[in-house]
């Protein structure tokens, strides 16, 4: 009965240090607790994560420029190279591929054909941290890259029409997109957070004046708007213009409805009590809707950007594939997509498809972690259940 009574009092201590915690937990805290009980969106996390680090390191990880100063004019619209350890002639430690030999006559329609030399001597041993083409990473120089091979080239997803490597281009085209979308974000966060407040704070005729210029810009079509935009571009742009001048209008077009959420709820909040208290104490609007209103709508903020970055990745994609956002020589999942709009691409050279593959996996992942997020903000979860 001691031993049994003692077990029954150390289970009723932990629980009440557990609730202890809970009650006494951050918001952080407690968000954080109820996400890592979603297996789905802890999945969509760390992929969400390594898609994101393998796209800021993509000069490290790729061996190749993806540009046409890195192509490999012998190896146009070449298959994957796919690394081995056995063939016919025994098995190697190190991984390897094969020499080939390319040519195209009337007899092949005048298409490439590969002829590969799978003898001993046709060997291509991969090897790690060669050095290779030049690039800049953290603001410094770097020739080191994590894979090639000890002659010629290796393509793990094969090249494009021009002979760029496909493999380099997507980690790249993945950072591009992911930079579009988080410029975009951050605008269409900053005038969301500054007129959706205003908004709501004030309200009366301010308010009527800011919610006629937000459903303004909500009815404005998205795609007329990018085709306008598109003709007035001119042509002398660098890639890098054109890239600053695409995330700004998409944040400049993208804020309406986080706008709409902040000016709801600081509508509902603006009357309580803690509100008046910090006007009675001579804060000025600004303070707070800044310190007070805004802090108390954080996790719903949050989730509402995590939730709005796929979008703004959507829309780069969707612009440049119809050809009225990112062009070459940027590498952006949207131009890469352009090139499987091809019929000859999806009979003859299906590797073209592997960064769709890379698109749909990131959006997924953003849609996860938002789905997750908004449960996880919910602070009526646990009573729901």
């Amino acid at each position: 009965m001691t031993e049994t009574a003692t077990i029954e009092e150390t289970d009723a201590n932990v629980d009440q240090k557990a609730k202890e915690a809970y009650f006494t937990a951050g918001q952080g805290q407690l968000i954080w607790t109820r996400f890592k009980k979603q297996k789905a969106a802890m999945v969509g996390a760390g992929v969400l994560i390594v898609l994101i680090l393998s796209g800021f390191f993509a000069p490290f990880l790729t061996p190749y420029n993806p540009t046409i100063d890195g192509r490999n004019v012998d190896y146009l619209n070449g298959a994957p190279n796919v690394p081995s350890f056995c063939d016919d002639n025994g098995c190697s430690v190190r991984p390897f591929i094969y020499t080939f030999k390319r040519s195209r006559s009337i007899a092949t329609n005048f298409r490439w054909v590969t002829e590969t030399d799978t003898s001993l001597d046709g060997r291509r041993y991969v090897v790690f941290f060669p050095q290779g083409d030049k690039y800049k990473l953290l603001g410094m120089n770097f020739t080191t890259h994590l894979f090639g091979v000890d002659e010629g080239k290796i393509h793990i997803f094969g090249t494009d029409s021009t002979g760029k490597d496909i493999y380099s281009r997507t980690l790249h085209a993945i950072n591009t997109s992911l930079a579009v979308g988080t410029i975009g974000v951050f605008i269409a966060f900053v005038l969301a957070l500054i007129i959706g407040g205003i908004s709501g704070y004030y309200g009366g005729w301010i308010d009527s004046v800011l919610q006629m210029m937000t459903d303004t810009v909500r009815t404005i079509p998205t795609i007329p708007l990018f085709m306008v935009l598109a003709a007035f571009i001119p042509a002398t742009w660098d890639s890098e213009t054109r890239f600053l001048f695409i995330s700004m209008i998409l944040g400049f077009v993208g804020w309406p409805t986080l706008a709409r959420r902040v000016r709801t709820h600081l509508l509902t909040e603006r009357n309580q009590e803690y509100v008046l208290a910090a006007q009675l104490c001579g804060a000025s609007a600004g303070h707070v809707i800044r310190r007070h209103l805004l802090p108390s709508f954080t996790s719903y903020i949050i989730v509402d950007l995590i939730i709005s970055f796929p979008y703004m990745v959507l829309s780069e994609t969707a612009l440049s594939f119809i050809g009225l956002g990112l062009k070459d020589p940027v590498n952006s999942l949207g131009t890469m997509l352009q090139n499987v709009t091809n019929a000859d691409v999806l009979l003859n050279y299906q590797w073209y498809f592997i960064p769709v593959i890379f698109f749909i996996v990131l959006v997924l992942a953003f849609v996860f972690v938002g789905d997750g997020l908004r449960d996880a903000a919910d602070p009526y979860a646990d009573t729901k259940k």
